[in-house]
């Protein structure tokens, strides 16, 4: 793999910039690998690294449809935070929070990580007091969380409103959450992977599974029949769809989940600002672009697009907050398919079919998860059994009952 640095930048600049190593190679498709990674987005890319890089099992195909990069991994809105109410959700994020602030050097790629801080709003005195128990539940896990009043929210982002429709009442940040860049997170696992002797396998598209005495032995693809030792399934908002393929289903519900960007402007907003009351959430990318979200359609949908309502309700809820961007256009808006488990938390780890594992229902939190999930699911894949940290989050446990349902803290989605 061709070691990325200044020097070499400008070694290549000074030759015009023709003589680059592709990224990652092209192969065909193998007959047989020990693992088959079912998804070539950041979870996906993620596993097979780690699977390499930490359990010497490079044998490895990823498999994806399109391209690299071309679903909910490269559609979302870039934000990483740990600021979670349960300790399972605490934990797992955390663990994937710091392996986002090393992954620049791991990879050897620029991420572009900026921890510019992840800021949540309280409308209301009973806003305040919720967002006090969340607060002081984040500390209680061991991970950073400060309440900031109205005051000192106005300090640190100038340019919002405290005094708008919705007052702000106070609020609460976690100074080492904020954005990368979603892009160069899939193209640094997926050029680590290969480095490492993995098989990038795009315009691949899964039709099937080989499955005897309830063991998978392989997959059926477009470009033919692949044999495997073992199988993961990581594909977002298409994974109920291949788990009825392999003869089993899924508690997923699966919607659009839309953002959209304005037009660049000079540097204006300094954190990423959420407000779950009335259900917005903004940061301003390097490139100047203002970044916005909200929630899911409320629709059932596998397309990648969503609905103009919640365009305009964004928009308007975000100049509640903003007035001063009135003026502002939108350039472009996407979204990615999401799957929603029933207590917004998701389901990694073993399936009913031996040697087969699926990692789903991160609903709108997925791209935060990518390193952890990754290197959890690598674990899990390896040893047959559930890594410590993933371990709440089983199939299993909506047989038991024991939901781990972080929707009651979760506030907006992002």
């Amino acid at each position: 793999m061709e070691k990325y640095s200044f020097a070499k930048i400008l070694y290549h600049a000074l030759r015009g910039h023709k003589r680059w190593q592709p990224a990652w190679r092209s192969p065909e498709p193998k007959k047989s690998y020990d693992v088959v990674v079912i998804g070539g987005g950041g979870h996906g890319l993620a596993t097979a690294y780690f699977l390499a890089k930490k359990h010497g099992v490079t044998n490895v195909a990823v498999l994806e449809r399109g391209w690299i990069g071309g679903g909910n991994s490269g559609r979302n809105t870039q934000v990483t935070r740990s600021n979670y109410f349960y300790p399972e959700s605490a934990a797992f994020f955390e663990h994937s929070l710091k392996l986002y602030e090393s992954m620049s050097r791991d990879l050897n790629i620029n991420v572009m990580f900026s921890q510019r801080g992840v800021l949540n709003l309280a409308h209301s005195d009973h806003d305040m007091e919720m967002l006090s128990r969340w607060t002081n539940a984040i500390q209680l896990n061991g991970i950073d969380s400060e309440i900031l009043t109205p005051q000192q929210i106005k300090e640190m982002e100038p340019v919002i409103d405290i005094n708008a429709r919705f007052p702000v009442a106070g609020g609460f940040i976690q100074r080492r959450g904020g954005i990368s860049r979603h892009d160069a997170v899939n193209w640094g696992y997926a050029r680590a992977a290969d480095a490492l002797g993995v098989d990038i396998i795009q315009n691949c598209t899964v039709t099937g599974f080989n499955i005897s005495n309830g063991m998978v032995t392989g997959v059926r693809t477009s470009l033919g029949d692949i044999s495997a030792g073992k199988v993961h399934i990581t594909v977002a908002g298409h994974t109920s769809v291949l788990a009825k393929m392999a003869g089993f289903g899924l508690p997923l519900t699966s919607m659009a989940l839309q953002a959209m960007v304005s037009e660049p402007i000079k540097p204006a907003l300094n954190l990423v600002t959420v407000s779950g009351a009335i259900h917005m959430y903004a940061s301003q990318s390097d490139r100047g672009e203002i970044i916005l979200g909200a929630g899911a359609d409320v629709y059932n949908s596998y397309a990648q697009r969503g609905s103009y309502d919640n365009i305009e309700s964004c928009v308007a809820a975000f100049l509640t907050l903003y007035p001063g961007f009135s003026r502002l256009k939108l350039m472009r808006q996407w979204a990615g398919v999401v799957d929603i488990s029933p207590d917004t938390s998701p389901i990694m780890g073993r399936t009913p079919v031996q040697n087969l594992y699926i990692n789903c229902g991160w609903g709108t939190g997925g791209y935060k998860a990518i390193p952890a999930s990754g290197d959890t699911m690598a674990y899990t894949i390896v040893n047959d059994r559930p890594h410590t940290l993933i371990s709440p989050f089983s199939l299993e446990r909506f047989e038991s009952g024991a939901l781990v349902d972080e929707s009651a803290a979760a506030g907006v989605a992002h």
